[in-house]
């Protein structure tokens, strides 16, 4: 669940029996000829010939991803402003050729997978170009590594420019400004006198722009009577566990879902990787899912203080599942192509009191929660972690409910976890995966 100013609102109740289920809503003729157009692109990079197209300083090509080349590109001095002392680092850089979605972008959002040695990470910045030519200044979206034993993963504040700034896991262009095109670039880093270095798998970036109304509930479609055996885990299991790294409960809500599908996948980490949760407290047992408390940690942003990060989350996945990224879906059909093709989603929902029947909180500014399925009558089926326990995770919510409290906030932003045995939905006209 995302802290801070992602947060659950403070007044939490919670249901006592699950939610039953309920009819889907009836769209006026008025209403369905209203259609807002909502604009998504998402562009990754993930192959050598990809990585090819690329702009490479330091860095070489392989049939893994993108590494350190025998000379790199140069050494920096990096603080940590999280506890670790200054450090010099050999780095190497990639940059994406300029992308244009198609329209003037008002939101990115990026994503990658990576694989991160002892002292070695990874920072992914972007930066827009107008259509007048304008281009702004290179933004960091992120500085990562899968560990944090050696280096604390973050993100890094507003740093605002002349075209937008960061909200933590997200670019915005400021108001009144088309940017028309963007750039990704990512520098990889070792500790100077290790010949370590980071691999880049894939890097991308969901471009959009959103109407300012939602549409009409979406119809039934190629998901519904389908219920994918996705584990349940509970957030509040972990009330109290590692107050720093957010101290499950409420905080946790995106490290159980993403240890949920992680789970589906059989894909968990290896028992060994998570042995330090029982060792620094051992009454968090085997049976409390030690494996969310890895997660929560592995997520964590010390710069948002908070396991929520969008990216950070779907770059964990990645390391244990294969592939993972966000992006936005435009209704709730295109969510049941994927359920479709067996792949569950953790989708972002924000609701007021009311809002949701049958959740067990009663309100959330900020919320992940599992879609696994849908009812023959086109309902979702959910994996709530906000639920007191396992046994109360898995809730049917109203299909105009559940997809307004989706889109209202978020603009139907999900995190697409698949293993390689697992291929996307057919794309079609839709790209935004």
């Amino acid at each position: 669940m995302r802290t801070l100013a992602r947060s659950l609102a403070p007044a939490i109740s919670f249901v006592a029996a699950l939610a039953l289920v309920l009819p889907v809503a009836v769209v006026s003729p008025a209403q369905a000829a209203s259609k807002p157009v909502k604009r998504i692109v998402h562009t990754s990079w993930g192959d050598a010939s990809a990585f090819a197209s690329g702009i490479r300083r330091g860095v070489t090509v392989t049939p893994a991803g993108v590494r350190i080349a025998a000379k790199p590109a140069g050494r920096r001095a990096y603080a940590d402003p999280h506890g670790n002392p200054t450090r010099r680092y050999q780095f190497g850089r990639w940059a994406s050729p300029w992308t244009e979605p198609g329209f003037a972008l008002t939101e990115l959002i990026s994503s990658w997978s990576a694989t991160t040695p002892r002292h070695t990470w990874v920072q992914v910045e972007m930066r827009g170009r107008t259509a007048g030519g304008t281009v702004g200044s290179w933004d960091t979206l992120a500085r990562w590594s899968s560990g944090d034993g050696w280096f604390h993963r973050t993100s890094d504040g507003a740093q605002p420019d002349d075209l937008g700034r960061v909200a933590t896991d997200t670019w915005r262009a400021h108001a009144g400004t088309r940017v028309t095109g963007y750039q990704l670039r990512v520098t990889l880093h070792r500790r100077a006198g290790t010949k370590k270095t980071p691999t880049l798998h894939t890097v991308g970036a969901m471009a959009s722009r959103l109407p300012t109304r939602l549409a009409a509930t979406s119809r039934p479609g190629p998901g519904t009577g389908i219920d994918l055996p996705v584990p349940r885990f509970s957030q509040m299991t972990h009330r109290g566990h590692f107050p720093k790294w957010g101290g499950g409960g409420q905080a946790w809500c995106s490290p159980t879902s993403v240890s949920m599908i992680l789970a589906y996948h059989d894909a968990l980490p290896h028992p060994r990787e998570f042995a330090w949760v029982g060792k620094q407290d051992p009454s968090h047992s085997a049976s409390n899912e030690p494996w969310v408390d890895h997660a929560a940690r592995m997520t964590y942003d010390y710069g948002y203080r908070g396991t929520g990060n969008w990216p950070f989350n779907t770059a964990y996945a990645a390391r244990y599942a294969g592939d993972a990224f966000v992006t936005r879906l435009r209704n709730l059909r295109e969510a049941e192509r994927f359920i479709a093709a067996g792949i569950p989603l953790v989708a972002s929902i924000s609701f007021s009191r009311g809002e949701l029947r049958g959740a067990p909180i009663s309100a959330s500014n900020g919320h992940l929660l599992v879609i696994r399925g849908f009812t023959a009558a086109g309902n979702v089926i959910t994996n709530d972690p906000a639920a007191r326990r396992n046994a109360g995770v898995r809730r049917v919510y109203d299909r105009a409910e559940l997809e307004r409290a989706w889109q209202q906030k978020s603009g139907g932003l999900v995190y697409v976890v698949t293993t390689p045995a697992q291929s996307l939905p057919t794309r079609g006209k839709n790209r935004n995966w």
